[in-house]
């Protein structure tokens, strides 16, 4: 149906995400949320079923896929549980940073532990005063002999539930603003380190958002990983990216809700008929399938440039934007095509769309996208068709 090329290996790889995710997690993954709480164990079967290492080399014990593949992975599991999807692609967005960039001795100490999903990771740049503004964060790095003291909080933190490897962002000169941010791994193990309480969501607990904060926390000088300048463009690089898979994500939520919806429309009969025969309804659901065929467009547009390290800043913001508003909108008229039943927790709808509200402000949220399309929309009307 799309034009996505890939490998037989990466055949291979996103075949085993959707049989994992229909043998592993459709039984567990309300559970999971009724529990609140991140599952390590699932994510330690997903490293044993092969599907971590999507952003390290084979040379580093990764599966050396490109992005294309990797967001057919991470959209077979958000079908079931979009929170356990992202959580695993955060562990593994920091075994990757480390496999291709890090040196010897951060592979031999965080690596393997991170391929195996032993120990999480996470990326910190929102704080309690600054998300969309990135250039705002006030935790501080000070040069010390031989490293750095980090001070500050961080908060809305994908995995900080139990995450304790971090790729830590803070500013070593206020008057520099984004020139003055640099980018630290820190080990959550050692002295410094507060974690603080989980956040009550209203769903999506397999994320494990929450916070922490550095106290004096010292980190050695080989443990800067991006120098004062260098870490902001490297985190704008890496938005783009966040935002293709997550519009991928919520398209994979949609796409499960309008099965569901349409499964219970062809058998549940209203006036002598099934209700999918109904013209409103059926028309609702048109309208819904619609617009997540237009989504998936834009989302492999992206993604493809993306894997061709073309521009795709653009792009990722178009199909973040349009995969944010008509998942929110599209999973709640798969719920209303159901009726009460689609309110039930044993149908993942209610999930999927908590779970879509989130995603909506993950990594930049649609007001953000509206900033970056706007500030092009001179270049857009100057092109020619």
């Amino acid at each position: 149906m799309y034009d996505i090329k890939l490998s037989a290996s990466e055949e291979a790889l996103v075949a085993k995400a959707r049989y994992f995710a229909t043998s592993y997690l459709t039984p567990r993954a309300e559970q999971w949320e009724n529990d609140r709480k991140m599952p390590r164990e699932g994510l330690r079967e997903a490293a044993k079923a092969g599907l971590t290492g999507l952003d390290s080399p084979i040379a580093h014990g990764g599966s050396g896929t490109g992005f294309n593949a990797k967001l057919l992975v991470l959209e077979a599991l958000a079908e079931v549980d979009m929170a356990f999807a992202f959580s695993l692609t955060n562990t593994q967005g920091i075994a990757g940073r480390i496999a291709m960039d890090g040196t010897e001795s951060q592979r031999e100490r965080f690596l393997a532990d991170l391929l195996s999903t032993e120990r999480l990771g996470a990326t910190a740049l929102t704080e309690p005063g600054a998300g969309s503004d990135f250039s705002a964060i006030q935790m501080n790095a000070k040069k010390v002999n031989g490293g750095w003291l980090l001070n500050g909080e961080k908060a809305w933190i994908t995995n900080a539930a139990e995450a304790d490897i971090f790729l830590v962002y803070a500013q070593t000169d206020p008057a520099k603003r984004w020139r003055g941010i640099a980018s630290f791994l820190v080990d959550g193990r050692q002295q410094g380190f507060t974690r603080a309480a989980p956040y009550e969501l209203l769903g999506g607990h397999a994320i494990g958002t929450g916070g922490f904060s550095l106290t004096d926390m010292f980190v050695p000088d080989e443990d800067l990983i991006a120098q004062p300048g260098d870490a902001f463009k490297a985190a704008m690089l890496s938005i783009n990216g966040a935002r293709t898979y997550v519009a991928g994500m919520l398209n994979a939520m949609l796409h499960a809700s309008l099965f569901h919806a349409v499964d219970y429309a062809t058998k549940r009969q209203t006036f002598g008929k099934a209700i999918i025969e109904h013209q409103g309804l059926k028309w609702s659901l048109a309208d819904v399938a619609t617009k997540l065929e237009a989504s998936r467009l834009l989302t492999y547009r992206a993604a493809q440039l993306v894997q061709d390290d073309g521009d795709a800043m653009l792009a990722a913001s178009y199909a973040k934007k349009f995969a944010g508003d008509i998942g929110i909108q599209g999973i709640a008229d798969c719920i209303q095509a159901m009726g009460a039943n689609g309110m039930r927790t044993n149908i993942p709808l209610g999930r999927h769309l908590a779970c879509a509200k989130l995603a909506s402000y993950t990594d930049g949220s649609t007001e953000i996208q509206n900033e970056r399309i706007g500030a092009s929309l001179t270049d857009i009307v100057a092109k020619t068709v």
